[in-house]
């Protein structure tokens, strides 16, 4: 029997990486509603109280608003956009953040899907967090590269018009430093204080690279780029998605000397790096914006609360 499945918000960017995950898999049946109806309030609650799982690919009061349709107690609500990811009453949907998250996302009904920026921060620090060697009140800053399509469906139809020069460079945005992704980061990562995050988009449609800047001298005793290494190994060593990259592997790592941002495009991959020396590190992650940071994510966390293989329809690559 097929898993019932509906879309709310299927045209927007993130809904409609979704339906291509979905069209096409013999165990879902994606439940369609008539374009002209879509605003309809009435219709709109019928398709997701029909839903095993209903992803809301919406604005947060949009999502707000079609979360409190639902009153199927068996209906699963993915949402895709920040208005529930610090809700305690919601699953925060990062199956990698703790060994106990797969059996959150297994059993809970309200799934909050993680943001692309924050799931990237997250994953570099929480495990560092946890084995004691990152002080939660260490002064962290974050930079992130990504590409335009994260921005949504104006920003692309601006790139891929070309308007203006200023498209061909890469663009800081959020310089009021209130980026809407801070408080995720700040409660899943396990850090003390927000980080001083700086958001960049690059003229390229996807793909995505947070790097975090460390001084080893402010860290525990005994830190070092190996001993990180380490334990970003140990930590990820069974998780199907994450590559933590050979330390000092420049010929694997680089690319003449330059990082590829666009490294995991296209797959449900995450690649972790740490490079630097005795002094200063930098560590990296990148991933697809659209794919582990949007619409993978969520069809990961669609396949294991549904008691499904989390890699059905998606794809690890190589790397």
């Amino acid at each position: 029997m097929a898993f019932r499945v509906y879309v709310d918000g299927q045209e927007g960017t993130t809904g409609l990486r979704l339906i291509d995950y979905l069209t096409g898999r013999s165990d879902i049946e994606l439940l369609r509603i008539d374009s002209e109806r879509r605003r309809d309030r009435d219709e709109r609650a019928r398709l997701l109280n029909s839903a095993d799982v209903a992803f809301l690919c919406l604005p947060d009061d949009a999502s707000r608003e079609a979360a409190s349709l639902v009153d199927n107690p068996g209906t699963c609500i993915i949402d895709a956009s920040t208005a529930f990811r610090t809700d305690p009453d919601w699953v925060y949907g990062l199956p990698e953040l703790a060994p106990e998250q797969r059996d959150h996302i297994r059993t809970g009904k309200r799934i909050a899907n993680v943001g692309c920026h924050a799931s990237a921060f997250i994953l570099l620090v929480r495990p560092l967090i946890d084995a004691g060697v990152l002080p939660p009140d260490y002064p962290l800053s974050a930079f992130s590269l990504t590409g335009y399509s994260g921005g949504g469906k104006r920003l692309i139809a601006e790139y891929e018009a070309g308007i203006g020069e200023q498209l061909a460079s890469p663009r800081p945005y959020a310089l009021g430093m209130s980026h809407k992704h801070l408080p995720e980061m700040r409660l899943h990562g396990g850090v003390a204080r927000d980080p001083v995050f700086n958001p960049v988009v690059g003229p390229f449609l996807k793909g995505l690279a947070v790097t975090i800047p460390l001084h080893v001298a402010d860290l525990a005793p005994g830190a070092s780029a190996r001993a990180i290494h380490d334990i970003y190994r140990r930590r990820y060593a069974d998780e199907p998605f994450m590559q933590v990259m050979a330390l000092d592997d420049d010929e694997h790592n680089l690319d003449r000397g330059f990082f590829d941002v666009q490294g995991c495009n296209d797959t449900n991959r995450a690649d972790l790096f740490v490079f630097g020396g005795a002094e200063r590190l930098s560590l990296t992650l990148r991933m697809d914006n659209l794919g582990k940071g949007a619409a993978g994510a969520a069809v990961q966390n669609m396949n294991l609360h549904l008691g499904l293989d989390e890699a059905t329809g998606l794809t690890r690559g190589s790397g």
